[in-house]
């Protein structure tokens, strides 16, 4: 199995080293593993979306990162019909989007969360 060298930040590896010990794993590259055999099957899924479709993205972010979340939503005004942002805990917000476009412009929204290191967590639940 080829060998690759990954860079992550300390409150990342922190997290990983939690994980791996709390569901089992036997080493973070198990860990990685697992993770990518997740992701690849969100964009598969992700990839059998066509049309237009409805959808509602989660995202998970501290508040500092209002703004990131804000920035993206503009851009994507055009399909979103309903977003809803409520604070969980001291410094954590939960923000739900329901959409409703092309499945391109969904995922590509979904893509855009995804991409920023401010964003705890982002899941797409097409409906």
């Amino acid at each position: 199995m080829p060998v690759v060298s990954l860079s992550f930040p300390e409150s990342m590896m922190k997290e990983m080293d939690e994980l791996q010990s709390s569901l089992g794993f036997t080493g973070r590259s198990e860990l990685v593993r697992a993770s990518i055999r997740l992701l690849l099957q969100d964009v598969r899924e992700n990839k059998s979306n066509s049309g237009e479709i409805t959808a509602v993205v989660v995202v998970t972010h501290t508040e500092e990162n209002e703004a990131t979340v804000t920035r993206i939503k503009h851009k994507f005004d055009e399909i979103v019909r309903t977003h809803l942002h409520s604070k969980i805990g001291r410094n954590s917000c939960v923000e739900l989007f329901l959409l409703e476009g092309g499945a391109d412009r969904v995922t590509s929204m979904t893509r855009e969360f995804q991409k920023e290191d401010a964003i705890k967590s982002v899941k797409l639940v097409t409906i």
